[in-house]
């Protein structure tokens, strides 16, 4: 953070107490069990905290820190009111239980109303139990603010704010106007943290409690939630827990085992992307809408396969895009209808073109990318519309009720099926866990613009991409590397990343200084992968970061201090220097590679 604000601004902070990671645990009825699970501030929470204070402190303003659960989170009110803020406001009842991201939304923007004026609403990126990301959008739309997601950076003027965000794959600049939501990446100051006797000594009417009379005549909690969770899935894999010495005869007959398990061979084509169930012969009649992200054709296609799938040839598939799509190559994607939208800057310009065309066509789904931009205009859209909206879906059905989406959870610990009670139901669907579907002999519709008239409150200077999301989203393999592989030494690894085609991926540590950009950062504060292989080297094994590989088929480490916690969560660990380690790899895959001699062959040679 920098520049002083030029005014006293009064701040808002939202923040959430979630389950310790390293305490999530299921119970026998397959769901989460909290019972005796330490709780604590969600780590994105920590830097809004603190930034929220900073600001107040520096402009000499307020700052106010609520959050939405039950008596028991006021432990994070009591952390951040030590830490500096002036007061905590916990909302708390009964009646808010089963409450998703926009009946949690619409409870906080009662508070916030009864509460402000407020001049900024301070938010974490998103929250580790749930990665969705989206309700500091609904609750930006339900306000009329303006927002940025991601802040790095962040300077004041008069009346509006200066961010610089990390996006997935890149970068975003813009001049926001005031009020407004923004929400706060890791980088951008240290976090809020305060032990239990200073949480302990803040006084009782530093909190104060508002439940939900206090905000008005609701409905809240479930009956205000257009989406409902269902079952659940465990899908923690049990680690086979195997290893081997650090010498080249070791290496070999662990790469022996593996290649049992065909994790050195590419996929096939065929079988490319996860199996899925669900058919679609009873999906509602209706248009099925599919929202394009610029400069995003991969994921576009592969959404529009997925929604032809899921329209069954009923009600059609249309595609709105912000920049110039093909009608051929749509058509070809699974499109039916190409809408092109006009005049939209930023993404809250989106969601309006978004929403008017829904309010006059009436589709019943819409899918969009599980980006940055999509889930912003995804979840204003859904919040304009009162409708569900399931976050970061890996998984796709239908039925005679509409979309069944299959989300994760809890660090990707388990996956859960959300289903919704609205007529427009809305997902975002997470990159690389679609089958590209084959191409169709269609020829898309175009059909007239949509025109809207930017809000002008977020001006944009730039955007960027740094990489490629796509990427690491879809690898078959992929290879992470710790701060124990120093980046001169990046190109030793480049033998085996070529010879299994694989993608180079970092923990925290080694984003953080900017040895590999922030979209190859794995774990429960970067991304998720499900590789059929995932080679840690070099990394110590905490559970931040392999928690980001729970959807591995397979997991290698390479480490040469056996006592490294990385090889209690691999199947198969190799103690061994990496530098050694990697060579004998790289010879004994492709030995494995070699044409097998044929008999007469054979024969004549010897």
């Amino acid at each position: 953070m920098s520049a002083t604000p030029t005014r006293p601004l009064s701040v808002a902070v939202l923040v959430k107490q979630v389950p310790r990671p390293d305490e999530l645990r299921l119970g026998s009825d397959n769901r989460l069990s909290r019972s005796g699970v330490q709780h604590e501030m969600n780590p994105y929470c920590r830097r809004a905290v603190a930034a929220g204070v900073a600001a107040a402190e520096a402009s000499g303003g307020t700052s106010t820190v609520l959050t939405l659960g039950p008596p028991a989170a006021e432990d994070c009110l009591r952390e951040a009111v030590a830490w500096g803020a002036d007061r905590g406001v916990l909302i708390t009842d009964p009646v808010f239980a089963g409450s998703d991201t926009l009946a949690t939304a619409r409870a906080l923007a009662a508070a916030l109303d009864r509460l402000g004026p407020f001049d900024l609403v301070l938010c974490g990126r998103n929250s580790v139990d749930a990665d969705t990301a989206q309700m500091p959008a609904q609750l930006a739309e339900l306000l009329d603010w303006p927002m940025a997601g991601g802040v790095r950076e962040l300077s004041f003027e008069a009346d509006a704010v200066r961010v610089s965000c990390e996006h997935d794959d890149g970068r975003l600049d813009a001049r926001v106007t005031l009020p407004a939501v923004l929400t706060c990446a890791e980088r951008l100051i240290d976090p809020a943290k305060v032990g239990a006797e200073g949480r302990a000594a803040v006084p009782a009417d530093r909190i104060l409690r508002l439940a939900a009379a206090d905000l008005g005549p609701g409905p809240w909690g479930e009956q205000a939630s257009p989406t409902t969770v269902g079952e659940t899935r465990q899908v923690e894999a049990e680690r086979w827990g195997l290893r081997y010495g650090g010498d080249e005869d070791e290496v070999r007959r662990a790469v022996a085992l593996l290649a049992c398990h065909d994790v050195f061979e590419p996929a096939p084509a065929e079988t490319a992307g996860p199996a899925r169930s669900g058919g679609h012969g009873t999906a509602p009649s209706g248009p099925i809408v599919v929202l394009a992200e610029p400069g995003r054709l991969t994921a576009t296609r592969d959404l529009l396969g997925e929604a032809a799938r899921l329209a069954g040839g009923r009600g059609g598939v249309v595609v709105l895009s912000t920049e110039p799509l093909d009608t051929a190559e749509a058509g070809r994607w699974g499109a039916d209808l190409v809408v092109p939208v006009c005049g939209a800057e930023a993404e809250e310009d989106v969601a309006t073109a978004l929403t008017n065309w829904c309010l006059e066509n009436s589709p019943w789904a819409v899918l969009a990318p599980s980006t940055m931009w999509g889930r912003e205009v995804a979840a204003r859209a859904a919040a304009r519309l009162g409708a569900g909206l399931a976050g970061d879906a890996i998984e796709l059905e239908a039925d005679e009720r509409g979309l069944v989406c299959w989300k994760p959870a809890f660090s990707g610990a388990l996956v859960a099926a959300v289903r919704f009670r609205s007529a427009v139901q809305l997902a975002t669907v997470r990159g690389g866990v679609l089958r590209t579907a084959p191409p169709r002999d269609a020829v898309a519709q175009l059909a007239p613009e949509v025109t809207v008239s930017p809000r002008g409150r977020v001006v944009i200077a730039l955007r960027t991409r740094d990489d490629d999301v796509d990427a690491l989203a879809g690898a078959q393999t992929v290879v992470a590397v710790g701060a124990g592989v120093a980046p001169e030494d990046y190109p030793l690894l480049r033998p085996l990343l070529d010879l299994l085609g694989a993608e180079l991926a970092a923990t925290r540590k080694v984003t953080d200084r900017g040895w590999q950009p922030r979209a190859r950062q794995i774990g429960i504060t970067g991304r998720s992968v499900a590789p059929r292989l995932f080679i840690a080297i070099g990394t110590s094994g905490r559970f931040n970061h392999l928690a980001g590989a729970r959807g591995a088929d397979v997991i290698l480490a390479v480490n040469n201090d056996p006592g490294a916690p990385v090889f209690e969560a691999a199947d198969v660990g190799l103690v061994a220097d990496w530098r050694q380690a990697v060579p004998w790899l790289v010879r004994a895959v492709a030995a494995l590679r070699q044409p097998v001699a044929e008999p007469a062959a054979a024969v004549a040679a010897a």
